[in-house]
């Protein structure tokens, strides 16, 4: 039974780090140990409830960064499972790359300045008509005021991957998709009502001078901007985790 090989996991205590990245923490060990081997399919959402005392909302945030970490795929219909490292995987350690604490989020901030300006320049440089429009309709989407968190996480993700399919540089993508959402700040700030409207406005200014520097073709604009952008997220969320 897929529960015995959560027989020692017990339920998850906070230490200063999410629920989620803790169950993350215990399931990648028990992948990386072979506990948990290549091919096997992982507990049902309600066993790893049970298992780890945690809701369910928690296990699917669970999951999800598994995936990003490329250690399991979900199979629509039949499950989720541990899936076979690739070359990709082996030379990029997604373990490390996946934010767990806020001063890990700052170092991986860190290194989104310095890729993602370079593919904003790029990007500016070579961008088709059609991916310029495809930018276009995500930040409309992006801005929208009545937007939730989860889908504003989503839609920023996607902003920052077209930029970096229009470099025409494939590595450019693929070091982003390592990142994951996780390296998205505003998944991980609280935001209350009365700072939300103003949070949002800053967003939405810097995605569009992001934007307006690579429709004008201005390489050193787009370069600027998105550091900017990057930069300013960064200290948001440092000064947030205060």
């Amino acid at each position: 039974m897929p529960t015995r090989l959560l027989i020692n996991a017990g339920p998850i205590k906070k230490r200063g780090r999410t629920l989620s990245d803790e169950v993350v923490e215990q399931l990648t060990e028990k992948i990386q140990s072979g506990s948990l081997e290549v091919g096997k399919k992982l507990p049902t959402e309600s066993e790893f409830v049970e298992a780890f005392g945690v809701s369910r909302s928690v296990i699917r945030e669970a999951i999800s960064q598994l995936q990003a970490r490329g250690l399991v795929e979900t199979r629509h219909g039949v499950g989720t499972f541990v899936r076979e490292p690739s070359v990709k995987d082996v030379i990029f350690d997604r373990s490390t790359m996946s934010p767990g604490t806020a001063e890990e989020l700052a170092a991986v901030l860190e290194v989104r300045a310095c890729l993602e300006s370079e593919a904003a320049g790029l990007a500016a440089q070579r961008r088709t008509d059609e991916q310029l429009a495809e930018l276009e309709r995500i930040l409309r989407a992006l801005v929208k005021e009545d937007i939730s968190r989860d889908i504003s996480v989503d839609v920023d993700f996607q902003f920052h991957e077209q930029i970096a399919k229009a470099t025409h540089n494939s590595h450019f993508l693929d070091l982003l998709r390592q990142l994951g959402k996780h390296a998205i700040p505003r998944s991980r700030l609280a935001i209350f009502d009365q700072e939300k409207a103003m949070y949002q406005q800053r967003l939405n200014m810097e995605h569009e001078a992001i934007f307006n520097a690579i429709a004008a073709q201005d390489a050193d604009a787009a370069r600027a901007a998105m550091r900017m952008h990057i930069i300013n997220s960064r200290q948001r969320m440092r000064s947030a985790s205060k």
